[in-house]
């Protein structure tokens, strides 16, 4: 059974969810609008390309929204993962960046610390992300006002007070459109408009990231269970999104709502 037959559930609003979504993204686009003609987007999506990703992308694709896409290419992300990514390029309207880990510095970490650093213990498994996904991210968030993530509350409880638009960093604003979605709204979605995505979620991967760090989950296991399964639970972020402040405020008048 694929991922679309076990989750295509919406819920019962999930037009006016839609309309939210669309409402954030283009508040999105309007405020981080390019400062002159054929500059680059002040605003990006951070793309994992996830199921809630590829929702996004095709948003700012089918909406033609100047807001560029960008991927940290980790340099263990699973075959699976890069053909999507390849596909993606090769057919996505806006722009698709790809952002890697330096080299030099993931050597280096492995030949000090092994290859399977990160099941050893909590410092060397951050360390890891720091070289492959951190750095990376600032390289890819540099002279962004703004940044798009598919973080959703339900996906576990650090995530639970996700808002639409957090405005807790000073560097940058951080859009977060499919806050209010469930995971049936995310796989009706992606059944309704026939979007691409990573066949590893019909393995019974909800949440995909690294090879080493990601595994299937089980009938009844919490969604991020496949992530780092042998840390606890508190730990199981990488660095790349932090609880909320208070600073969050509703993107439109249709999104307070």
């Amino acid at each position: 059974m694929s991922a679309i037959e076990r989750n295509a559930r919406p819920s019962a609003d999930f037009d006016a969810r839609l309309a939210q979504t669309i409402d954030v993204l283009q508040q999105a686009a309007r405020e981080y609008a390019p400062l002159t003609a054929g500059a680059a987007s002040r605003v990006s999506q951070a793309s994992s390309l996830g199921a809630e990703d590829v929702v996004i992308s095709h948003l700012i694709n089918s909406l033609q929204l100047d807001i560029g896409i960008f991927v940290l290419e980790t340099g263990q992300l699973h075959p699976e993962t890069l053909a999507l990514l390849a596909q993606l390029q090769a057919t996505s309207r806006a722009p698709v960046q790809v952002f890697k880990p330096a080299q030099e510095a993931v050597v280096q970490f492995v030949a000090r610390e092994g290859q399977d650093a990160m099941y050893r213990n909590i410092d060397l498994r951050k360390a890891c992300c720091q070289i492959r996904k951190m750095e990376p991210l600032a390289r890819a968030l540099d002279g962004k006002s703004a940044w798009i993530t598919g973080l959703r509350r339900e996906q576990s409880g650090a995530r639970a007070e996700v808002p639409l638009v957090d405005r807790s960093d000073a560097t940058r604003v951080k859009f977060n459109p499919l806050t209010n979605w469930s995971w049936g709204d995310v796989w009706h979605f992606i059944a309704l408009n026939h979007i691409a995505y990573n066949p590893l979620h019909d393995q019974f991967f909800p949440s995909i990231g690294c090879v080493p760090c990601t595994r299937a989950i089980s009938l009844g296991e919490d969604f991020r269970a496949g992530r780092w399964w042998w840390e606890d639970e508190a730990a199981k972020e990488c660095g790349l999104h932090v609880k909320a402040a208070d600073h969050a405020e509703p993107a439109t008048e249709r999104a307070s709502t």
